[in-house]
């Protein structure tokens, strides 16, 4: 399967990221210490075994330090590698890989955790209907990164920002006073193409839900024994998303229940980064 991100967005994230980096002076160390006609041949190396995620962002990194530098992929975002594999390879001008280096290992380290992190969840479940799908619970200014690389790992996105779907969630029912106007307020508010889901932590709230209507609700913290009856209940009229304490120890067992989906937000939240090297080859 091919993932694919708008160039843009990596852009944007990228350049950030160097800018960060490089501060007012630049790498003053490689300035420093690497001759401006050096060139040096580097790979990329997993020192872990997961799911590669963040190639087009090293790639960016490395071209905008220095436009001249060949970056081949020896992997694809969404291949599983194990320790000692060559990701990608990397040569041209010294000072650009050795400026950029970090940058690029820390997008492919983050996102390659984060794909890693949602694979293990999916193989979790594996054989039950359940879709394994993120939230909102990303690092500011990489959300789009951060989804991009739950795709790769074999996830699904839920929404991308407040502003894609209607999500009732228990606060907006304690304001208005209860999922029946909440439900009404969503509904009267937003045009046809607007999916609306509400959350609810009872099966009582569930029933009224159910005479009112909505497109998904998100059972929130339910037992087993209550999200096996909320399928019951639903009985195909919506989609069921479980969420709320999810782990790898217990997600295989709320995927028995019958729900559609499970969200869970330790996918980018708690992600560990995936262990990646930058190891020159040659140099001259």
């Amino acid at each position: 399967m091919t993932f694919d991100l708008p160039p843009i967005l990596i852009e944007e994230a990228v350049r950030a990221a160097l800018a960060e980096d490089l501060g007012r002076a630049g790498d003053v160390t490689t300035q420093a210490t690497i001759p401006t006609s050096a060139q040096a041949r580097a790979a990329i190396v997993a020192r872990d075994s997961g799911v590669v995620a963040g190639l087009p962002a090293a790639r960016v990194a490395f071209a905008m330090m220095g436009p001249e530098i060949l970056f081949e992929e020896q992997a694809k975002d969404g291949d599983s590698v194990e320790p000692g594999t060559q990701i990608a390879i990397v040569s041209g001008s010294a000072r650009a890989i050795l400026s950029a280096e970090r940058v690029a290992l820390n997008f492919l380290g983050r996102l390659s955790g984060v794909a890693t992190l949602t694979a293990r969840y999916v193989s979790a479940v594996a054989g039950a209907s359940a879709r394994i799908c993120d939230t909102r619970k990303t690092t500011p200014s990489l959300r789009a990164l951060e989804k991009y690389a739950v795709r790769c790992g074999g996830g699904v996105n839920h929404r991308f920002g407040l502003d894609d779907a209607v999500l009732i969630k228990d606060n907006h029912v304690a304001v208005v006073g209860g999922v029946v106007p909440a439900l009404r307020a969503a509904k009267a508010h937003v045009g046809h193409l607007v999916k609306v889901e509400i959350e609810v932590d009872t099966l009582d709230q569930l029933r009224e839900v159910l005479d009112e209507g909505a497109d998904a609700v998100l059972l929130d913290n339910m037992t087993l024994d209550d999200l096996r009856s909320a399928v019951t209940l639903v009985a195909g009229r919506m989609i069921c998303e479980a969420s709320g304490g999810v782990t790898l120890s217990n997600v295989a067992e709320i995927a028995k229940t019958g729900v559609d989906l499970i969200s869970v937000g330790a996918l980018t939240h708690s992600a560990a980064t995936f262990d990646i090297g930058l190891d020159i080859e040659i140099s001259r």
